[in-house]
């Protein structure tokens, strides 16, 4: 056999394994869904990534908060003006440079920020929950060799700078005295 061919039982399993993550994507996808549920009729699942985006990188230019999000500055303008008009996020000058206008998180936007990753963490939790602790160690390995052959690096920790390479984060949750 050339050794560019896969054989045929090694096709079958990459087939098995696509299935499988499509599947676990459109489960992921279900559980983000549900976790916006509550805030859906303020914010759009672009505007929701731009608000994580801002929590996890404070206050930024909107063309930096365009090049993050990939899309074009007259979109990220777009989307903040109606974060603003939410109450979700404001703008302030620049106090090292009076030209520049900064983009940041209002005390509402950190809160829907948190509520949203915190019913997404429980919700997968729950579903981690009820799987054995074999499974679970396999699906650590699984997930972590499945992002490492996709390029994804390894999710920051909580107390690190930097965010993920999507503008995503894991925002502990914060509960209410």
């Amino acid at each position: 056999m050339p050794e560019h061919e896969i054989p045929a039982g090694a096709m079958d399993d990459v087939d098995a394994v696509t299935h499988a993550v499509l599947t676990a994507s459109r489960l992921l996808v279900a559980v983000s869904a549900r976790s916006l549920a509550e805030v859906e009729e303020r914010v759009t699942l672009p505007q929701v990534r731009m608000l994580m985006v801002l929590a996890t990188r404070g206050a930024t230019k909107l063309v930096t908060l365009a090049d993050l999000l990939q899309v074009a500055p007259s979109t990220a303008m777009r989307m903040i003006d109606r974060l603003i008009a939410a109450g979700l996020a404001d703008r302030r000058t620049n106090p090292t440079n009076r030209r520049e206008t900064l983009l940041q998180l209002t005390e509402e936007g950190r809160h829907t920020v948190a509520n949203v990753t915190a019913r997404r963490r429980a919700e997968i939790s729950a579903i981690v929950e009820r799987l054995t602790p074999k499974q679970r160690e396999g699906l650590v390995e699984a997930l972590t060799a499945f992002n490492e052959a996709g390029g994804e690096p390894l999710a920051p920790a909580l107390d690190d700078a930097e965010p993920y390479p999507l503008g995503w984060v894991d925002v502990p949750a914060t509960h209410d005295a």
